[in-house]
């Protein structure tokens, strides 16, 4: 299995994949349609445009987010170049972050300077996923952040058909997207509930501009002459859409927003009809596993993903975890004691301190020593009569 969270990946992907038996893609229409089904494009990725199933089983969505920017990526450098070259791929895209750099990168600079390409891309990609909210935000604004990463991606094909990014040319993608979205919502009629969250979710994720609230009213106010090609045009319509989508429907009045943007940027009524009937497939198909689309009770929704997750990150560092806990002498006998009793304040205080302390020597669980990351322990506790000897849970009276 694929572990984007430890050093290596990239190259165990390249390994792994079998790449180059991969039939090449040949228009942006066809690279569009596959990415698309992905999910990809609305940051909730199902599936991995490659020859080989990729198991998901037992990793995060922000691992999964990690491998669906990087093949997203490799694919389009295969639709470019039209080669099947993993350490030429590589080259190219760390060039073209670094061109990037002075742009607002600038907290990866130090970090590019002395490692292999690879490793470049891997600290890369673990920066893309990212944002700068705080835990709880992280859970909702996943879906969100994630689809602009298509900026990225349409950015890289400026930058491999030219060698260069035309200036600003990602500020103003990711301005387009954010005035037709803002429109979008406007248009619905009714007001849903995930609306404002949406637009919550918009301003922790853009990244190229400060998010403002939008003051243009109208489609014919919005400026689309900077969309050139269809993968932009496709795109900024399907998030439109999944903006628009509501209780398993379109209606008429959010229909003719549609299509008055298509018209607007000189795209068929044939594409809209199927983007319409694509999104609502998608989201009818995937609803209760993307959070937006949850929020009714934000806190349980925060809970459980975050549950599975530390599930996850407990199961893979289990081993190591247990034997730091069987070396704790003072840790285990209170664990043990409170096999056969409440323990009292002081006893609790100690083995919340010293759990966290365990946890600061494994990298993968220091989501607990983030603020607010000690409501988690109770999990980890929950696992830890799993993880040790049978002799934890012996009376240790004799002691």
């Amino acid at each position: 299995m694929i572990n984007p969270s430890a050093a290596g990946w990239i190259d165990k992907f390249f390994a792994d994949k079998n790449l180059a038996s991969q039939t090449f893609i040949e228009d942006d229409e066809t690279f569009y349609s596959r990415t698309r089904a992905t999910g990809f494009i609305f940051g909730h990725i199902i599936s991995f445009d490659v020859p080989n199933r990729i198991e998901t089983k037992g990793i995060l969505p922000q691992e999964i987010s990690k491998l669906g920017m990087l093949n997203t990526l490799y694919q389009m450098y295969r639709l470019t170049r039209q080669r099947n070259d993993g350490e030429d791929f590589i080259n190219e895209v760390v060039a073209f972050y670094s061109t990037m750099i002075p742009k607002g990168f600038n907290p990866l600079k130090k970090a590019l300077e002395s490692s292999s390409p690879s490793s470049k891309l891997e600290k890369i990609i673990h920066e893309r996923v990212q944002t700068n909210e705080d835990l709880f935000s992280k859970n909702f604004s996943h879906v969100i952040t994630n689809a602009l990463l298509f900026i990225d991606v349409l950015a890289f094909k400026q930058y491999l058909e030219k060698g260069s990014v035309p200036e600003k040319y990602s500020n103003k993608i990711e301005d387009i997207v954010v005035s037709i979205i803002s429109l979008s919502l406007k248009a619905k009629t009714g007001i849903s509930p995930h609306d404002e969250l949406l637009l919550k979710l918009f301003e922790s994720s853009v990244r190229y501009n400060k998010f403002s609230t939008n003051t243009i009213n109208t489609i014919e106010d919005l400026d689309l002459s900077y969309l050139k090609n269809d993968l932009e045009k496709h795109y900024v319509i399907d998030l439109a859409g999944i903006s628009l989508w509501s209780d398993a429907k379109v209606e008429n009045e959010e229909r003719y927003f549609m299509y008055k943007l298509g018209e607007k940027i000189n795209i068929p009524d044939a594409f809209i009809v199927e983007s319409i009937d694509f999104i609502n497939d998608f989201i009818v198909k995937y609803k209760n596993e993307i959070p937006y689309f949850n929020s009714s009770n934000p806190v349980k929704n925060f809970y459980d993903q975050t549950t599975d997750s530390v599930v996850v990150l407990i199961n893979r560092n289990k081993n190591r975890l247990a034997k730091e806990i069987s070396e704790s002498k003072e840790l285990m006998v209170l664990l043990a004691r409170s096999t056969q009793r409440d323990l009292d304040k002081e006893e609790k205080k100690k083995v919340k301190k010293q759990l966290l302390d365990i946890c600061k020597t494994i990298p993968s669980l220091t989501i607990f020593l983030i603020p607010g990351g000690s409501l988690l322990l109770p999990i980890l506790i929950k696992f830890i009569p799993q993880l040790l000897p049978s002799s934890f849970n012996e009376n240790l009276e004799d002691e």
